[in-house]
């Protein structure tokens, strides 16, 4: 069956908040129900109807035809068993506290990507901006679960605070890569910048390029992890690259140490 159908009309006038149209929240609404749900974010009303045309079909497959840098928070709190294209660019908060399910998006995505993740796998075809899966202000933790794969470049501090989950950066990451990372798995394939690792406490970062690495963390000598080769093969689907990274024997280096020095960084032998 084909999927339900949002065909962008024209570039929306303000930012609008996509959070209404998950599947979840659509299911029960006939088409010009939809059309008319607000999804402005200013005091200028702006409606569903007047940025897209919409198409009846499966709703267990949302297509969005067009995106715009515009479209904050596409698959925000996404419910299992649901799947979101994007065909274009999405702006801020993608995939934001989603619960599972699968969102692609084939353009670049803004700020705060996968912020508060709790188990959705989220695939992005080009860029990321700055703080892909981070905290928003005030929050304690960033995402807690889940498998984000992007497939370009991502901006600073990409991982931040980051709980639990897999984090994929085929491109170069920018300054802080898991800076203040509590726990999880982030691999970069790319070059990186900045302070790698900063107040880790008890994540693994795995690196395709070995870059200075700050003081506080200490070489523990070239290993041959098995776990290492195990988990190469289940992310073998979603890269290739990180597959074959993890495959090889790998340099480890034990820190942050100057928190609680339960982390590593992982590079090529």
């Amino acid at each position: 069956m084909k999927p339900f159908t949002f065909t962008l009309r024209q570039e929306p006038s303000q930012r609008v908040d996509l959070s209404a149209l998950t599947p979840d929240r659509l299911a029960g609404k006939s088409v010009a129900e939809i059309e008319r749900i607000e999804i402005g974010t200013t005091r200028a009303s702006i409606k569903a109807g007047d940025v897209f045309s919409i198409a009846e079909g499966d709703l267990k497959n949302v297509r969005y035809e067009g995106g715009s840098t515009r479209f904050d928070l596409v698959g925000a709190r996404l419910l299992p068993g649901f799947s979101i294209h994007v065909e274009g660019d999405v702006g801020a908060q993608l995939g934001r506290q989603a619960k599972s399910g699968r969102i692609t998006v084939s353009g670049s995505a803004g700020v705060y990507a996968a912020s508060g993740n709790e188990g959705a796998h989220i695939e992005i075809g080009g860029d990321v901006g700055d703080l892909l899966a981070a905290p928003l202000a005030g929050e304690l933790a960033g995402m807690s679960g889940g498998r984000v794969v992007v497939r370009g470049k991502a901006g600073a501090r990409a991982g931040d605070r980051l709980r639990r989950g897999i984090l994929i950066i085929e491109g170069d990451a920018g300054d802080d890569l898991g800076c203040r990372f509590i726990a999880g798995t982030i691999i970069a394939l790319g070059k990186t910048s900045g302070r790698v690792g900063y107040l880790n406490k008890r994540g693994s970062i795995v690196l395709a390029a070995r870059p200075d690495l700050p003081p506080t963390y200490v070489d523990c000598g070239p290993q041959n992890l098995t776990f290492a080769k195990v988990f190469a093969r289940a992310l073998e689907a979603d890269s290739a690259g990180a597959a074959a990274v993890l495959s090889g024997r790998l340099q480890r280096f034990g820190g942050d140490t100057s928190v609680y020095g339960k982390g590593e960084i992982l590079t090529p032998a």
